[in-house]
């Protein structure tokens, strides 16, 4: 389901969603450094240039809407 709301967006944009989830992230006060897993230099131009999407207040919770929060496991 954010799987498929993060594709119509990024769709909708004319981004990729690599681009639509950095910058959901990115929005995040707690996210300081995210950490990038690009593995070609055409993944990170893609990443790069999400410093010019900027996510409106109705995308976000469109994203996070569809969030179930799940119980942390395997610590003690």
């Amino acid at each position: 389901m954010i799987a498929e709301r993060l594709a119509m967006i990024a769709e909708n944009r004319g981004v990729s969603r690599a681009q639509i989830a950095l910058a959901w992230m990115l929005r995040k006060p707690a996210v300081t450094a995210p950490i990038i897993g690009a593995s070609r230099a055409e993944q990170l131009a893609d990443l790069i240039n999400t410093v010019d999407v900027e996510l409106t207040q109705e995308e976000m919770t469109d994203l996070e809407s569809a969030y179930q929060p799940h119980p942390v496991v395997g610590f003690e």
